[in-house]
This record gives C-alpha cells, structure tokens and sequence, in this order.
C-alpha cells in the first residue's frame, strides 16, 4: 500500500537522521517540544490562511515531530510508534461509542459531554479540571478550563447570559479605571478576557484563532492605509490620529 510505504520511509529516514545527522543526535524530548509547538502554530496559519500547499507541507513538519518523538521513547524503552498509534486507535474507538457502539449523540455538543463522561468513568480521570495543561496559550487554557467547568453543569444557560456577564466584567473594569490600584485593574481586565473566552466558547469559536485572524486583519490594514496615505503624498506615521482613522476606515471598506 503506497500509504504505508511513505509511513515506514519516512520512519527510516527519522531513524537514519537521528543516527547520522549531528545535531539530531544531541536532542532530547524537552529539546524537541519546543519545535513540535512552533509547527503546530504553523499547521494552524497555514489552515488559516485556507493554503492547502502549504498546510500539507506544514503537517509534513508535524510528523515528522510525532516520529521524532517516539523514536526518542523507543530509545528509551518506553514505547514506540506503533505503540502511538494503536494507543490513539483505541482511544478514538473508546471516545466514540455513538460510532462504534450503541450511545445516541445527534450534536457536537453532546459528543463533548460524552467525551467528558468517558474520561471519568473509563480512563480514571479525576477532579473536574484533569488534565489541564498548565504550558496551553492562555486563551486555550481559560476555553478548557471553562469547558470542564460546564461538563459538570457549572455554565450560563445561553449566549446572551454569558454577554452579560461580559458586559459586567466591563463594567467592573471601568470601574477600576476612574481610580482603582493598578493591580485591581489588571485583575478586572484578567476576567474580562476570561468573559471573553467564555462567549466565544458559546459562540462554538476558537479565540485563540479568532484573535489571531483579528490581529492579521489588523495588519493588513495598517499596511494598507499607509499605502493610501502614500499614495495621497501623506506620510501615515505623521499624521495626527484622526486623519490616520480615515485612512484606516478607507482600508478597512476596501477588504470587504
């Protein structure tokens, strides 16, 4: 089968690199990790941008990190590819019995809940936060943290509930901010993000992605109302903020 040569080649070739090569030699898991959480950021771009050569080159670089790991246990005595991957096959059966059993599931709402279940009760999880990784990007973490919060119930009943709760954390930090110590008002901007997140867990949205394609339409139209500017004979960095706002809003309308 063409897939499982390409698997096993690029396998020996791991192997080969970790023999041969220098620097491969010198590196340890804590070594790697680092570089396996850069490409993961880079699958994500690539899929961001919807560039699908690219993403296939950036999942390319993410295997070979899974391959470069377990060949770094096997060396170890302490498991294998092969043990990576029927460890994941088992998982996935065992997380899915709507698929492979007779448990009903009609929405991905209720696959989470029953994913949250099975933790519990099958794979011997305990506490209401297990397993949260504490390295997460902190967007991610408050969005699992939250996650695990609801599966025993602990949410707002709607969207509109979680809004306001926004809408009071803003309050409270405004509050602050007419003369509050600066510690409280980085405390009341600290939950105001975690609302935040909670809003766009209901909304279904990613806020780590969310923010990181705000902050590349950000960009873009900084760049481009300069070129506007330019093109006026303005330089934009000069210009006072009111008219650096009309520019902005001129690039703004020519995105959409």
């Amino acid at each position: 089968m063409p897939l499982a040569e390409a698997l096993l080649e690029l396998q020996r070739l791991t192997e080969r690199l970790r023999r041969d090569c220098p620097w491969d030699r010198e590196q340890t898991v804590r070594t790697i990790v680092p570089h396996t959480v850069e490409e993961a950021y880079e699958v994500a771009d690539a899929a961001l941008a919807d560039d699908a050569q690219k993403l296939l080159d950036e999942l390319g670089d993410l295997l070979f990190q899974v391959y470069f790991l377990a060949l770094l246990l096997e060396e170890e005595g302490r498991g294998d590819l092969e043990t990576v991957a029927r460890g994941i096959h088992e998982k996935l059966i065992r997380r899915h019995p709507h698929v492979f059993g007779d448990v009903k599931a009609e929405t991905a709402g209720r696959v989470r809940e029953n994913w949250e279940r099975i933790k519990r009760e099958q794979e011997g999880r305990e506490g209401i936060f297990h397993d949260v990784p504490e390295a997460l990007p902190a967007l991610m973490h408050a969005r699992k943290v939250q996650r695990r919060a609801a599966s025993v119930g602990f949410e707002y009943s709607d969207t509109a509930s979680a809004l306001a709760d926004l809408e009071d954390e803003l309050g409270e930090l405004k509050h602050e901010l007419s003369g509050g110590p600066a510690e409280r008002r980085a405390e009341e901007l600290g939950d105001l993000l975690f609302a935040c997140v909670n809003v766009a867990r209901r909304l279904e949205a990613d806020p780590e992605l969310e923010l990181r394609r705000a902050t590349g339409r950000f960009v873009t139209r900084v760049e481009q109302a300069a070129k506007l500017a330019g093109q006026a004979g303005d330089d934009w960095a000069e210009l006072p903020l009111a008219e650096q706002d009309r520019y902005f809003d001129l690039a703004k309308e020519q995105q959409k």
